[in-house]
Parts: structure tokens; sequence; C-alpha cells
């Protein structure tokens, strides 16, 4: 008998708290908000072409590639890209998204040439074709420092990006050390 009054107690005692819970309101999830959707102008597949320098008195670096872009769950853009730089191929995935609370853009960057993950923040120009990330880093001049980098995508049309990415100098000016323009495949 004393084995049925517990197992009572114990169905009396998750009935009641499955009613509390249900009593209770879980809060709205959150949706895709406007900056959320301008994301989507990079989803695709798209090729790269690009110049850049590794440095002074260093030969000009040409680099090809393919990026992949897709969204997930209406918040984050995912890009998957393959990068040829004169024969040295680089896997990199990206993710860029909007930080409501923050009310800015942000995003991450990994590759398969270092252990850094780059943590970007930014915003969309007032013309909206413009974004601009900034994110910190090992320097690449100076071994052992960090340094500031700028990431801009300029929509050129909708399928036309160009990027441009920079280092901010010791003279707090920037330099742009890359250039590069995404064709959307047809």
């Amino acid at each position: 008998m004393s084995k049925l009054l517990s197992g009572l107690g114990m169905l009396v005692m998750v009935c009641a708290a499955t009613a509390v819970a249900r009593a209770q309101e879980l809060p709205a999830q959150p949706v895709p908000q406007k900056e959320h959707e301008w994301l989507q102008q990079f989803v695709g597949e798209w090729k790269t072409e690009g110049e850049g320098t590794a440095g002074p008195g260093q030969p000009p670096l040409k680099p090809t590639g393919a990026m992949s872009a897709r969204m997930l769950g209406g918040f984050w853009m995912v890009c998957d890209s393959k990068t040829n730089v004169q024969g040295v191929e680089i896997d990199a995935v990206q993710t860029l998204g909007y930080d409501a609370e923050k009310k800015e853009y942000v995003g991450t960057w990994v590759d398969s040439m270092m252990n850094h993950m780059w943590q970007y923040h930014g915003a969309v120009d007032s013309t909206g074709k413009i974004l601009t990330l900034e994110a910190e880093g090992p320097s690449f001049l100076l071994a052992g420092k960090k340094s500031k980098f700028r990431d801009v995508y300029e929509f050129k049309s909708p399928d036309s990006i160009v990027i441009t990415s920079g280092m901010l100098g010791e003279d707090g000016k920037w330099v742009d050390f890359m250039t590069a323009k995404a064709t959307r495949k047809k």
C-alpha cells in the first residue's frame, strides 16, 4: 500500500509541475529583421578574382577562387570559400549575422592558414550597398603584435561584389592590401 501511495504522490507532483510549466508563457522566439534579410544578397555561388600584396618589395598576389553562401535559419549567412593564392589552396568559412541588441553586424572568419578566429563587427552604410566589418588579429607585419583589420563588401550589382581588405597602420591610416571581385555564377 505504501508503494501505491508513493507512486500516486509522485504522479501528483509530476502533474502539478507540468501544470505550472504550462501556465508560464515561453518567451517569444526572435524573427529575422530587415538587417538579417540584407544578408540574403550573399546567397549563391560566386567566382572570385583578386589582386593584393604580401608586403613591400613582394610580387603581387593574384588569388582566384569560389564562394558558396547560404542562409542559416534566416539569421546567419554562412559562406564556404576556396581560394588559390600562388598555388596555395586556402579553405575558409565565414559567418555573418546581425546582433539586434548591439545594433551591428557580427561574424566570424576561420581558415586553413591560421589558428586565429577573426571576430567581426560593423555596419551597412546609408546607401545600403556597402558593409564595412572590422576585426582584430595577428599583425601581418609585426610578429607577436595585434592589428586592426577592415573588410569592405560593396555590392556593385546583385551579381557583383567588390571586396577590399585593409589593415590599420601605426600612423592611424588604413592601408588596403587586397581587392577582389566576386561575380555570381549564372
